[in-house]
């Protein structure tokens, strides 16, 4: 019995402090896994990742980073809006919160869980605001004309 308390005492003592307010910050894709296959490294093995800004005010970016056979940095913006983190309830661009989807593992790692892919992101505190702004503004991409949106809409999603 004592033996257990012990353990059980050093695994505590080892366990990191997490909160949900460790989430705001600069994001990438370390790999990703669906269900059933091979893990997918990202960033230098195969020269894509994916890029995450959760801001302290709930501003959320997300896009995908490639290089290019010519060496030069592509940024593919993916989308530009709100999240909020609380207690184990995830949820971003108004879509329905859901429940540890997001999960700090510690201070520099999350795992995340979209439908049948799990993925692990890392930290990145200290990449420059220039960049995090370059990226961040790419994704905001708030001015698509109407009829675009129109078009866009009624061609894939109705």
């Amino acid at each position: 019995m004592a033996a257990f308390l012990l353990c059980s005492a050093s695994m505590k003592a080892q366990r990191v402090n997490v909160t949900d307010k460790d989430l705001v910050g600069v994001w990438t894709l370390e790999w990703m896994q669906y269900d059933g296959e091979k893990k997918i490294m990202c960033g230098k093995p195969n020269g894509y990742t994916q890029f995450k800004f959760y801001g302290p005010d709930g501003e959320y970016a997300a896009a995908g980073i490639a290089l290019s056979n010519e060496g030069k940095i592509v940024v593919i913006p993916q989308e530009y809006g709100k999240y909020s983190l609380k207690d184990g309830w995830y949820m971003e661009m108004g879509r329905p919160a859901l429940k540890d989807a997001v999960i700090l593992t510690d201070k520099t790692h999350y795992r995340g869980r979209w439908k049948n892919r799990t993925d692990m992101w890392v930290k990145h505190p200290s990449m420059s605001e220039k960049v995090v702004r370059y990226i961040v503004n790419n994704c905001k991409m708030k001015d698509i004309p109407a009829d675009v949106q129109k078009t866009i809409k009624q061609s894939l999603f109705e």
